[in-house]
């Protein structure tokens, strides 16, 4: 158990410190125009935007499940009894994250750029993939959870193999 926290601790570490360089950089754009900011809010209405994020929040909650029950069978059942409870009280907030997001396309795309992005959504080709990449998006993270898995074991093999080499005793 303690080497599970460990590694997500180290993992959050890592993300954190490969994060932090974005974050100073982002804080330091502009503002984007009121124009941008209205426009990128109608983006995010017309590709659902927020739906798309309650379809991923089960999908993340039960990613999570593993680390925090850690096969406690009573942990398990108050982690099924709470989690209707969370993913409401998150989706009570999404308002929030609806507003960042239109931050940041409207930081990143011109009002005439985000207006091509409508306009292509509300295409059939647009709106097809407005409806599969919730599907999409669960089979990618399931796939990059796996991959990372499956690299992270075989990264700290090898690392150990390599210090070994160097006189190591692992």
């Amino acid at each position: 158990m303690l080497h599970r926290v460990a590694r997500v601790t180290g993992l959050l570490v890592v993300v954190m410190s490969l994060a932090a360089p974005l974050a100073r950089a982002q804080t330091a754009a502009p503002a984007p125009s009121p124009e941008a900011l209205a426009v990128a809010r109608e983006l995010v209405t017309t590709i659902h935007m927020m739906d798309q994020f309650k379809a991923l929040m089960p999908a993340i909650m039960k990613s999570m499940k593993p680390a925090i029950v850690q096969g406690r069978s009573d942990v398990d059942h108050d982690y099924d009894t709470l989690t209707p409870m969370l993913l409401a009280g998150f989706q009570a907030r999404f308002n929030e994250l609806s507003e960042a997001v239109a931050i940041i396309y409207a930081s990143n795309f011109t009002p005439d750029e985000l207006r091509g992005l409508i306009t292509f959504y509300k295409t059939p080709v647009g709106q097809k993939f407005l409806q599969k990449s919730p599907i999409v998006t669960q089979q990618s993270l399931l796939a990059g959870q796996k991959f990372g898995q499956s690299v992270a074991a075989e990264m700290r093999q090898r690392i150990i193999e390599e210090l070994r080499k160097k006189g190591h005793d692992l």
